[in-house]
């Protein structure tokens, strides 16, 4: 990652740290920390930690331990690298001391509550007083804005899936089962260069692909049924997302109203995205269609979400948030019906907003639900 890059991100952060009252920013969560940082390492769970950034006024320190040491210091030149060995707990009071720190800002979705009772605990025992602050989307608000190289990579990363889809589509067929797909799909994403998958793959046919999350599972495929496709290529960190529904042989006419509708829903959702426009009206304007076509109840999601360097992220399209949209944002768009019993067809391009409007970054047809 490019210094100067870093540097106006770290800036950026550094200015808004009088406005929240503290004098210091620990950053824990792996997506920011790479971010302000460009050090790679991924947390393996909720209780485990590659280390954390304090960003001060003057100085910038990398916590680490051994396993990422060399790692740190190779990927993160703006910063100094210090190694912690009894434990991230035990180190900071000492880190925070000699760095100047009065009040302590903390990503406090990421700090669980235990570690904060410890921290509180460690602290309590030095001669100096910390306070600690509890800061949520001190980061977060920049990371939505992508710059063009942001958006370059995630359309790579969309590229390697949209061409991994491609290639099971003739694979499609009745008896192959949702498990045998999905595996096909995650080698043929590997195998085009990706470094991870956005998430699981999510095969869902039948009864199935009426659960929005679905988990592959050894059904067989059959003819004239939906098949639900939920899929993501990671690269360089950034993170695509797409779904797609399709058909082995002919399916019954209630699929074509489904389809069409859903179809409908996201051509309309996507022309209503521009810079200023509020996530919330935009769900409106798919969950309204969806609702007057008849399908009332059938659409319990959000209609869409940003990405990058996580596969969830700001700004979100919900019913549930009020929140204003910008250009640079990548949103996905996702309309979908749900029929229990029956079966659910899901469409999902992701758009990155431009002044103009939303520019689509898919390449492949949502309308083509043909194998």
């Amino acid at each position: 990652m490019h210094t100067a890059l870093l540097e106006e991100r770290i800036a950026a952060l550094r200015h808004k740290l009088p406005a929240v009252g503290v004098d210091t920013f620990m950053v824990s969560i792996a997506a920011n920390r790479y971010y302000l940082s460009g050090f790679h390492a991924e947390d393996g769970q909720y209780d485990e930690t590659a280390g954390i950034l304090l960003i001060h006024a003057e100085k910038l320190l990398l916590a680490t331990d051994s396993r990422y040491l060399d790692a740190a210091r190779r990927e993160a030149p703006l910063y100094e690298v210090v190694r912690y060995r009894d434990g991230l707990v035990k180190a900071l009071p000492a880190l925070l001391q000699q760095i100047g720190t009065r009040r302590l800002g903390f990503e406090s979705s990421r700090i669980s509550y235990r570690d904060g009772n410890r921290l509180e605990t460690a602290l309590a025992k030095r001669p100096f007083e910390i306070e600690l602050v509890p800061l949520e989307a001190l980061v977060e608000p920049q990371r939505a804005v992508k710059s063009e190289a942001e958006i370059d990579q995630t359309r790579q990363a969309l590229s390697i899936a949209e061409e991994a889809f491609e290639a099971i589509r003739a694979r499609i067929q009745p008896g192959v089962t949702e498990k045998e797909l999905a595996w096909e799909l995650e080698k043929e994403i590997r195998h085009r260069g990706a470094d991870a998958l956005s998430f699981p793959c999510i095969v869902a046919a039948g009864a199935n692909s009426a659960l929005p999350h679905a988990v592959p599972t050894t059904a067989p495929i059959k003819a004239g049924e939906p098949i639900l496709f939920d899929w993501g290529a990671r690269l360089a960190g950034y993170c695509s997302d797409t779904s797609r529904t399709l058909v082995a042989g002919t399916p019954d006419d209630r699929f074509h109203r489904v389809f069409d509708t859903v179809q409908t829903a996201l051509q309309k959702a996507i022309a209503a995205i521009k810079p200023g426009a509020n996530g919330k009206a935009v769900d409106a304007v798919a969950r309204e269609y969806i609702h007057q076509a008849g399908f009332e109840g059938r659409f319990g999601h959000s209609l869409g979400h940003g990405t990058g360097l996580m596969v969830h992220e700001g700004p979100r399209l919900s019913p549930l948030k009020e929140e204003a949209l910008a250009e640079g944002m990548i949103v996905t768009v996702e309309p979908g019906i749900y029929i229990p019993g029956w079966g659910g067809v899901r469409l999902e391009n992701q758009v990155v907003i431009r002044s103009d409007g939303a520019e689509v970054l898919n390449r492949t047809d949502p309308a083509d639900w043909r194998v």
